[in-house]
């Protein structure tokens, strides 16, 4: 046998008979149906669990569960009616009160915080952050005078006539005014100094009553300010101050501040009486709030150890500033008596609200003379520090419709019973009021997320860290933010809120009976039904005027007859909010009771309980109210014209700033082109035809709305499936439309020279800090009479209310 050669095929074909006749005719064409039915099953498979993953379930209308939930709607309701305590808020109280606890040292009540919403049924944890802030080491503050003048080069000559103890009063029916660890009165984030020179009264020391001391020629310049709390935020008063070259700045609260309810008008004072403790005194941060909250060295980003640190010139002070109680304040009052002006040789604005006239005080502006001075001294140590946020979470069935829920822990003194911790209590009672809805098998449709803040007194420092890390995700998912800091401090209900949330807190509040009056909600008989616009001074501001995420506060303030609430003393303790503040801590439960609503209103319901109507008709009146302050500032009222006894805090704030008085309208005038000041005016046509366009879109979209909310409440047999599905999808698109309006209204660029800002709309005033400025840009552009850059907003916001009609 030869060798067989490579090309020897190994393997040969065999016939062995004919081929099989094929079964099917058109098998080709078989095969291609076989296919195409097969990936239509698959693709419909994938849409069906697609639509049962990320639309509203159809389950989940009132009158059912969602998915495996056992509770419904109406349930719910009765349930987060019926849960909270007043014994169990006052434990809360009790707790939290119960010793010191500043940002930063509280670390046991954030743990114990956590456990008790894990013990309540929600996942918890805790978010630390490292941050830049103070605590206070040593003080004093000195009236000096010298005996021996001719000898004007010895400092022996001169001799202390009055040595502020910088202490509030030891109560023996107070147990908190006596804890040794007590936290001594101070600024967060004041300078460190050693300053000694005369002594100028500023009145409230805003913006304009600065002003009116430069026109008066009074001298500012290295003298020390005594100012008056109110109508600003503390932060600004030092900084317009500082930035005039003074060199140190004392404030006080004037009784007047309390109305009817003093000591001049024959009310006891704390303890005995409602009046004010006149020992009281009133400590806060004293952050230039109105430019950016937040760490100073790192806006815009959170503050994670090893994160680069900028400089802090420009966010926070650098003279020293104290507190003082009016009590202490009285001596360097007096030492002002006959030196320079005095307020009423100014205008009303001085003269309003003064209340220690009875006292001996002429409210003369100084300064004093040269043989008359302050020794402030202010020793504080600045520190880079952890804060502890807690977060609790309910998990909800939609991933990316997202409730946010916060209160802050932290407190300037060892009691905080009204800000922030009636708030803590509150939110501990919803907390394990959803907790027993858990426990009985309800499921949210949304996420709640649930957040006690730390940091929040030296300048909303946890939130904001909290919101500058996780921005990505709340831009995507947050729909709305919740917020509650002093939740009852007497029996008058206030709010404030994003127009788009409107609706919710009527409706809310006019589901829960009022303590004082039996059969009549808290709507009819608690609040004016006013909501306010948003400003800041609370954890929602990163929330609402940074990410563009829907806000409210709401909270039980004092009355006119209400005792006097000692904001950020020692005094407000456990004992004055059991005595005086909220006795039986009934008001805590119903504050409990409306927050409970409040959130399961936006968490249960298919259909977003949005109003963008409410928001477009909001912005025509915000139009409007420019439109009025550009005439106000152009042709300012008389004096007499004005009458400040029926105004509030805001309102004189605003008007202000508005520069009302006389001696600033000949300088308006003559600094005014009437070609620009014209063309800024017909530019508010643009504004106005723009929101119409945004009302007709935000009407539509409402009554969509409705609509859909009619066809969730009809029930779907369950053969109707493609229905229910058609219907989640609808839902879900009007309220993803619901979801990203706030967004609309911000400018990457921020407000003019603070850029953490984001919000066209909504911002608080730049030289008020607290209450709220509405088109914020075109206000500061008529205060500085820019009309170029006035018209500069104008184009912005047209621009961010055309974007927010495209989106509807």
């Amino acid at each position: 046998m030869g060798t067989p050669s490579e090309h020897t095929p190994l393997i040969a074909t065999v016939e062995v008979g004919a081929a099989p006749r094929r079964r099917y005719s058109h098998h080709v064409a078989r095969r291609f149906f076989t296919l195409l039915l097969s990936s239509i099953l698959f693709w419909f498979f994938l849409f069906f669990i697609a639509s049962f993953t990320f639309l509203p379930r159809p389950s989940s209308w009132p009158g059912c569960g969602h998915g495996r939930s056992k509770v419904d709607y109406k349930q719910l309701r009765q349930l987060l009616l019926d849960t909270p305590s007043s014994k169990k808020a006052e434990e809360w109280q009790r707790y939290y009160t119960a010793g010191p606890h500043l940002a930063g040292k509280n670390y046991s009540q954030a743990l114990w915080t956590k456990e008790k919403w894990e013990e309540f049924g929600v996942q918890s944890h805790i978010v630390d952050y490292e941050v830049y802030i103070n605590y206070p080491v040593d003080h004093r503050l000195a009236l000096l005078n010298k005996e021996d003048k001719k000898n004007d080069s010895s400092s022996d000559n001169w001799q202390v006539s009055f040595e502020a103890t910088l202490e509030e009063d030891i109560l023996d029916e107070d147990p908190s005014t006596s804890l040794p660890d007590r936290v001594p009165v101070f600024h967060g984030y004041s300078a460190s100094g050693n300053v000694t020179a005369p002594v100028v009264y500023v009145n409230y020391g805003t913006y304009q009553d600065f002003e009116d001391l430069l026109k008066a020629n009074v001298s500012l310049a290295g003298k020390i300010a005594i100012a008056r709390y109110g109508l600003i935020f503390r932060g600004l008063k030092v900084k317009r101050a500082q930035e005039l070259g003074m060199i140190g700045v004392i404030i006080f609260t004037d009784p007047g501040e309390d109305g009817e309810m003093t000591e001049e008008n024959g009310y006891a004072p704390y303890p005995e009486g409602p009046a004010r403790q006149p020992s009281s005194v009133q400590r806060g941060s004293t952050q230039f709030l109105s430019v950016a909250p937040g760490d100073p060295t790192t806006p815009g980003y959170p503050s994670k150890p090893g994160v680069p640190r900028g400089p802090v010139d420009g966010a926070i002070p650098s003279i020293p500033s104290i507190p003082l109680s009016y009590a202490e304040a009285l001596p360097i009052l007096k030492a002002l008596n006959g030196h320079g002006p005095k307020a009423s040789d100014f205008n009303k604005w001085w003269t309003a609200r003064t209340g220690l006239g009875h006292k001996g005080v002429h409210y003369n502006i100084g300064p004093t003379p040269d043989d008359v001075v302050v020794n402030l001294y202010n020793e504080q140590e600045y520190v880079t520090t952890p804060l502890w946020n807690v977060i609790g979470i309910i998990n909800g069935t939609i991933p990316d419709e997202v409730i946010v829920i916060g209160n802050h822990r932290d407190a300037w003194i060892a009691g905080g019973a009204g800000d922030p911790n009636s708030g803590s209590a509150v939110l501990n009672e919803v907390i394990r009021s959803f907790g027993e809805a858990l426990r009985l098998g309800w499921k949210p449709l949304r996420t709640i997320v649930f957040a006690s803040w730390d940091g929040e007194e030296y300048g909303l420092v946890g939130s904001t860290e909290w919101v500058e890390e996780y921005l990505p995700w709340l831009s995507a998912a947050n729909v709305a933010y919740l917020n509650i800091d002093v939740g009852v401090r007497g029996k008058v209900f206030s709010a404030s809120a994003a127009p788009l949330l409107n609706s919710i807190i009527y409706s809310a509040t006019g589901a829960v009976e009022s303590p004082d009056h039996p059969g009549h909600s808290i709507l009819e008989k608690n609040w004016d039904k006013k909501i306010d616009t948003m400003g800041s001074g609370s954890d929602f501001t990163a929330f609402q005027d940074f990410a563009g995420i829907p806000s409210l506060d709401v909270g039980f303030g004092a009355g006119k007859d209400d005792p006097v609430y000692h904001y950020h003393s020692n005094y407000d303790s456990f004992y004055w909010m059991k005595k005086y503040g909220d006795p039986g801590f009934v008001y805590h439960r119903t504050m409990a009771q409306i927050f409970g609503l409040l959130i399961a209103e936006l968490a249960h319901l298919p259909v977003l309980a949005f109003s963008a109507e409410s928001y477009a008709t909001a912005l025509d009146g915000y139009v409007t109210q420019i439109e009025d302050k550009l005439n106000a500032a152009l042709h300012p009222p008389k004096e007499e014209e004005v009458d400040i006894s029926t105004l509030t805090e805001q309102v004189i704030s605003e008007l202000r700033g508005n520069h009302y008085n006389s001696s600033s309208s000949t300088a308006i005038a003559s600094s005014t082109s009437k070609a620009a000041v014209k063309a800024f005016r017909d530019s508010f046509k643009r504004l106005h035809d723009a929101v119409d366009k945004l009302t007709e879109k935000a009407a539509r979209l409402d009554a969509e709305a409705e609509d859909l909310r009619s066809q969730a409440r009809e029930h779907i047999p369950w053969y109707h499936w493609h229905q229910k599905i058609r219907l989640g999808y609808q839902i879900r698109k009007v309220n993803t439309k619901y979801k990203y309006i706030e967004r609309s209204f911000l400018f990457s660029e921020g407000l003019d020279g603070r850029p953490w800002f984001k919000h066209v709309v909504f911002a608080p005033g730049l030289w008020t800090g607290y209450s709220g400025a509405v088109f914020p840009g075109l206000v500061e552009s008529i205060d500085a009479r820019d009309w170029s850059n006035a018209e500069r907003w104008v184009d912005i916001i047209e621009a961010c209310i055309k974007n927010a009609a495209r989106k509807l």
